[in-house]
C-alpha cells in the first residue's frame, strides 16, 4: 500500500509540470500583456514596473519565466497578482475557506442523494419512482449550471426566501456563534444546490445502472436460493459490488467541484477560489491561475488515490501493489 502510495506521489511530478507548462504557454499567447493595467495607471512608477519584470522574469524568454514560477513553487511562493497587487499565497489563504464549505458540503449531499436515490430507483424498477426520478435525473444532467443558477437567483429575488449573493449578511460581524453559523448556511443553501442538483443526477443514475447489473450476477441468485432476507442480499452482496464503478469516479468528482465553484461563485458571488480564478482569467492575472492550476492537478491526484484506497477497502480482490 505504502509503496503504491509513493508511486503515485512520484507521477504527481511529471503530471504538475506538464499541465502547468501547458496552462502557461497558453496564458502567455493571450493577446495583451498582465502588465498592461499597471501600465496604464498613472500612480504606477517606472521604476516600480521595471521591478516586477526584473523580480518575475517579465523581460526575459517564456520558459524562463516558467522555470522562475516554478522554482518558486518549489519555495512555497506562488507568485504575486498583478490585478490585485497582493501576493497570490494571500489572497489564495483568504478564500479557500469559502471554496472549501461549499464544495465539501456539495460533495456530501450530492453522494448521500446520488446512492440513496439510485438504489430507490434500481429496487423500484419501472414503477412510478423510478420514471420520476429517471426524469429528475435527466433533467439535473441536461441542465446548464449558470442557467439553473440564474433560474434559483430570479426565484430567490422574487420571493426573498433566500440571499441571492454572498456569504454573510451584512450584520454577520454582530452575530454570536450559532446565529454567524446559521447566516453561513442559509447564504450557502442557493449555490450549494446549484452545484449538488447536476452531480447527483449522474451518480444517481450510475448507481441505478450499477445495482440493476449486479442483480441479474449468480452469486445474488445464489444468496436468494439460500434463503437469505432480501435485505441482506441487496445491502451487504449487492451494493458492497456496485458501488465499486462509483467509487471509481471519486477522484474526478472531487477536482470537478473547482470547475463547477468558477460559475456558481461567479454568479452568487460567493467569496471562493472559483470566483477568484474568474476573474484572474478575465485580468490575465497568470499567477493565480497558475496557482488554481495547481491545486486542481493535486485535488485529481488526490482524489483519484483515495478513490483507489477505498476501492481496495471494499473490495478484497483488488491490491493495491
Amino acid at each position: 500500500m505504502l509503496r503504491y502510495i509513493a508511486r503515485r506521489l512520484i507521477i504527481l511530478i511529471p503530471e504538475l509540470f506538464i499541465i502547468t507548462l501547458i496552462v502557461f504557454l497558453i496564458m502567455q499567447a493571450a493577446p495583451g500583456d498582465f502588465l498592461d493595467q499597471y501600465r496604464l495607471d498613472p500612480s504606477v512608477s517606472k521604476e516600480f514596473l521595471e521591478s516586477l519584470q526584473k523580480q518575475y522574469g517579465l523581460d526575459q524568454p517564456i520558459m524562463v519565466q516558467y522555470f522562475k514560477w516554478l522554482k518558486g513553487l518549489l519555495t512555497g511562493d506562488l507568485g504575486y497578482s498583478f490585478y490585485y497587487r497582493r501576493p497570490v499565497t494571500d489572497l489564495i489563504g483568504e478564500r479557500v475557506l469559502a471554496t472549501l464549505i461549499l464544495s465539501l458540503y456539495s460533495f456530501v449531499i450530492s453522494w448521500i442523494l446520488g446512492v440513496i436515490l439510485g438504489v430507490v430507483s434500481a429496487l423500484k424498477k419501472y414503477s412510478f419512482w423510478d420514471k420520476f426520478l429517471t426524469v429528475i435525473a435527466f433533467t439535473g444532467i441536461a441542465i446548464p449550471g449558470f442557467f439553473l443558477a440564474l433560474l434559483l437567483l430570479y426565484f430567490a429575488a422574487k420571493t426573498g426566501t433566500f440571499p441571492v449573493a454572498g456569504m454573510y449578511s451584512v450584520t454577520h460581524g454582530q452575530m454570536n456563534v450559532w446565529q454567524g453559523f446559521k447566516d453561513i448556511f442559509w447564504h450557502l443553501q442557493l449555490p450549494a444546490f446549484t452545484l449538488t442538483f447536476g452531480g447527483f443526477a449522474g451518480l444517481m443514475r450510475y448507481m441505478r445502472g450499477s445495482l440493476l447489473d449486479v442483480l441479474n450476477e449468480d452469486y445474488v441468485e445464489f444468496a436468494r436460493a439460500k434463503g437469505m432476507p432480501e435485505r441482506v442480499v441487496i445491502f451487504k452482496h449487492a451494493m458492497r459490488n456496485a458501488i465499486n464503478p462509483l467509487i471509481t469516479m471519486f477522484g474526478f468528482s472531487l477536482s470537478a467541484l473547482l470547475g463547477g465553484a468558477v460559475i456558481t461563485e461567479t454568479i452568487f458571488s460567493w467569496p471562493g477560489l472559483g470566483r477568484l480564478v474568474y476573474q484572474a482569467l478575465v485580468q490575465q492575472d497568470i499567477y493565480v491561475v497558475m496557482a488554481s492550476t495547481v491545486i486542481s492537478v493535486i485535488m485529481l491526484i488526490a482524489g483519484n488515490l483515495v478513490g483507489d484506497i477505498l476501492l481496495a477497502a471494499v473490495d478484497p480482490r483488488i491490491r493495491l501493489e
